[in-house]
């Protein structure tokens, strides 16, 4: 193991020199938190496929495909599905808006109003993904180095927190593109042609399990349309996937760029689910079906080519960790804190000004950092946790969104009542059939769609100023914010 584990040590160590590196670039607030919006095709493809492709999507895909098959893709195939329709109908719009957040976004949209309440729900919902990412570590360093639960999630989390807040959106972004590479070698061109292999080939595999392992629509019609529902929407909305359209150079790379990465997306949850297939037929008593991607690591591959593959494992944990990690804490300074406190958005092209956003937005990474690390300690049930976080999240800010985007007669007051029908809904429904139920977000996203069109039709038409001002920003001729707020020439941009 000397090998895996000098594998693994010198990835941790590369990790934070980028926070380091990330730190002497990330000198204004753009910087910090969007990259200075100059990634360029190929590091915005990469990046953005490091962030949707997390611990769930790489443990929980196996398990998935060990437990039904070839159709346990479904999941992080909804995921694919979603980015790429981010990717082909959103995303240019929302890359032109040069906000930083969804809440700003329906302030634009709206003309004001929306934010805090917005941005509570987004808070929340990045907050547990954040921390059942960061529980994600337990497994992993349990198979590496045999730590107890609440070691491992110290030691993982505090890599992330550190290189998150000393570099921001720069650092996270040059981690990511290593991940993305990592997990690519590990998964893809590793681990998959040796689990089949290992597995006696796709006909082997044929020979062994049933056939239901086979079939497309094998893991039921219902939870396939639950997945579409849950995660193709959540991806449209999610302000962790906004945060990474914002450091698109331009609309052209957030569109064809994100469509590379959800196309990338597919190939990875068929490749989970090929995994997982291949691990039942080698191990079919385990005790979990979560254990198989651990499993089948730990005694199938050859020593170094092991320490990689783990590494691919934690490089997916830490993608989504950290993304979720700095939307949380944008979404909670500059959508509540900031907020709250009456503190106006400002534009200010002052060095002195910038910097002090900086050590602001520093900050908040650092306390939601330590949030974070001590909710996962505590926590049990992070399925339920990270359930009970995309039911709001969609539930609550699909309609008002996307109804922003696409319906001129919605309303700040329309907006307001989908938000609050659709979190009320979901609560209400969770509570009477059960976290897990799929019911929640079925009714839920029914009364936000209802009240949002009632509410709307019933009041005054937005302002004519803020739509005008709404459709200048989408059409990116509103260019007002700084980019750099240094003085200084700008950058050459980012291109790969």
């Amino acid at each position: 193991m000397a090998v895996d584990y000098t594998v693994i040590v010198l990835y941790l160590a590369g990790m934070l020199a980028m926070g380091w590196w990330g730190m002497r670039r990330a000198r204004s607030k753009s910087e910090f938190l969007v990259a200075g919006r100059r990634l360029g095709p190929w590091m915005y493809s990469g990046t953005m496929a490091a962030i949707v492709l997390g611990g769930a999507s790489t443990i929980g895909g196996v398990g998935l495909g060990y437990k039904y098959g070839l159709s346990g893709a479904w999941m992080v195939f909804a995921i694919g599905l979603g980015l790429l329709a981010l990717s082909v109908f959103f995303s240019a719009r929302i890359a032109r808006l040069k906000v930083y957040t969804v809440s700003e976004m329906l302030d634009l949209r709206y003309g004001g109003k929306a934010g805090v309440i917005s941005g509570v729900v987004m808070w929340a919902y990045t907050l547990m993904l954040a921390v059942t990412s960061t529980i994600a570590y337990a497994t992993i360093f349990d198979v590496l180095f045999d730590l107890p639960r609440t070691l491992a999630i110290v030691l993982g989390g505090t890599i992330v927190v550190a290189y998150s807040t000393l570099g921001g959106m720069w650092s996270i972004t040059v981690t990511d593109m290593v991940q993305f590479v990592v997990k690519t070698i590990g998964v893809l061109l590793l681990l998959l042609p040796i689990a089949v292999v290992k597995a006696g080939g796709f006909e082997g595999m044929r020979e062994a399990l049933p056939t239901s392992y086979f079939e497309p629509l094998g893991i039921g019609g219902e939870t396939i349309f639950t997945y579409v529902l849950i995660y193709t929407f959540g991806m449209l909305i999610g302000q962790d996937i906004w945060q990474r359209v914002f450091t698109a150079r331009t609309d052209k790379v957030a569109k064809w760029g994100g469509t590379v990465a959800g196309t990338y997306c597919l190939a990875y949850a068929l490749a989970g689910a090929v995994i997982g297939t291949a691990a039942k037929v080698l191990y079919p008593k385990l005790p979990s079906a979560d254990d198989a991607f651990a499993t089948i690591v730990k005694d199938e591959l050859p020593m170094g080519v092991r320490g990689l593959v783990l590494a691919a494992a934690l490089a997916a944990v830490m993608s989504t960790s950290s993304g979720a990690l700095i939307a949380c804490a944008t979404v909670a300074n500059n959508d509540i804190w900031s907020r709250l406190r009456g503190i106006a958005k400002r534009n200010d092209e002052a060095d002195g000004a910038e910097r002090d956003e900086v050590k602001g937005n520093r900050a908040f990474i650092l306390i939601m950092g330590v949030a974070v690390i001590g909710i996962a300690i505590a926590l049990n049930d992070v399925v339920q946790a990270l359930t009970v976080a995309y039911n709001l999240l969609v539930g609550g800010l699909l309609v008002p969104i996307l109804g922003g985007l696409l319906w001129r007669r919605g309303t700040v007051q329309g907006a307001l009542a989908a938000v609050g029908a659709g979190g009320l809904a979901v609560i209400g429904l969770m509570w009477a059939y059960g976290i897990l139920a799929n019911e929640p977000v079925y009714y839920g996203l029914l009364a936000s769609l209802t009240a949002y069109v009632i509410v709307s039709l019933a009041t005054r038409p937005t302002d004519a100023a803020v739509l005008a001002h709404w459709r200048a920003r989408l059409a990116g001729q509103d260019t007002s914010e700084p980019e750099t707020g240094t003085g200084s020439p700008e950058p050459a941009p980012v291109t790969a």
